[in-house]
């Protein structure tokens, strides 16, 4: 079978596309054709050697995928041949990725495809369980509380604000104006235009999330309601902050980081529940993709490392 593989960790040049052996099913695994794979940043982290994890060579890279079961193992009863399915846990911690024809996949790390678009479906994987995990599981948020979400333009503020209004937040948005029209339409309630200074704010709020990295931690601390939570997804462009610490720990505040690649067995696979309701009812299908094939993995790499994915989620066609 065709695939793309590393035989060491380092740069997009290090990655190969030719012919692997197509892998033995075990028995509480099924055989994936693969239409589909997205390619995600952590990828190029795990394929670069930035994310540490166990991995055996030749290993296949990526993480999500979605396509059509050829063959299922002898203990397999929840799935058939010829369903359509979608795995977003693969390529890490032992796992073999996924941008290959074929690819044996754990039955519990697959999903059932509800009947859309496969490329907006594997787009919005990674970024709407990010979310989705963040919001239920990290912050455990409570309906008709007030949330903020920064960057909301990008993948996953979008995700986090169509998610947030599922569970029955109050949704507040920062982002450039022109994306306001989109965000109010996703179901933003406020819209603040992200050169504002943060600071300037009078609201409060019970959780805060910021997709940029831009925005100093300390202001937002000072934004937070008693009992306020920050949901840290990545660091503050400067990587050091200082805040009152009294007043932090006698207002009950707290901060929580979360990367999806520690997220457990059962996050992810409640986050994939919670996905497939959203994407039955046509929601969390809003990505603008720039489709490659299969040979242009390494090309893909490149793109989302230098910043010229312009916006797009990256999707590999493999069959």
């Amino acid at each position: 079978m065709k695939a793309a593989y590393i035989e060491q960790t380092g740069s997009y040049e290090k990655i190969k596309v030719g012919d692997l052996p197509i892998p033995e099913v075990k028995s509480s695994e099924v055989l994936l054709k693969v239409d589909y794979v997205s390619v995600n940043h952590i990828d190029t982290f795990v394929r670069a050697g930035g994310f540490k994890t166990n991995m055996q060579y030749p290993f296949v890279i990526g993480r999500d995928a979605v396509g059509t079961i050829q063959k299922i193992g002898d203990e397999v009863t929840e799935f058939r041949v010829g369903d359509r399915v979608w795995t977003n846990s693969m390529g890490y911690d032992g796992r073999s990725g996924i941008t290959s024809e074929f690819v044996a996949v754990p039955t519990n790390r697959l999903f059932k495809a509800p009947d859309v678009d496969e490329r907006q479906l594997i787009a919005s994987v990674h970024s709407s369980a990010t979310a989705q995990i963040l919001l239920s599981d990290i912050l455990k948020v409570k309906s008709n509380k007030n949330i903020l979400i920064e960057g909301a333009a990008g993948h996953v503020g979008t995700k986090l604000l169509q998610i947030s209004k599922l569970l029955g937040l109050n949704v507040t948005t920062t982002s450039n104006q022109r994306d306001f029209d989109r965000l109010k339409k996703l179901g933003s309630n406020e819209l603040i235009d992200y050169h504002q200074e943060i600071s300037g704010i009078d609201e409060l709020f019970d959780y805060i999330v910021d997709t940029s990295g831009k925005v100093d931690l300390n202001d937002n601390l000072n934004l937070l309601n008693l009992y306020g939570q920050i949901g840290m997804i990545t660091a503050p462009k400067s990587n050091q902050f200082k805040f009152d610490v009294r007043e932090f720990y006698t207002s009950s505040k707290s901060i929580k980081g979360f990367v999806i690649s520690h997220a457990s067995l059962e996050q992810l696979r409640g986050a994939g529940r919670a996905l497939n309701y959203g994407f039955e009812n046509n929601q969390l299908l809003d990505d603008s993709i720039l489709e490659l094939p299969l040979e242009k993995a390494s090309e893909a790499h490149r793109m989302l490392e230098e910043g010229l994915d312009h916006g797009k989620r990256i999707v590999l066609k493999v069959n």
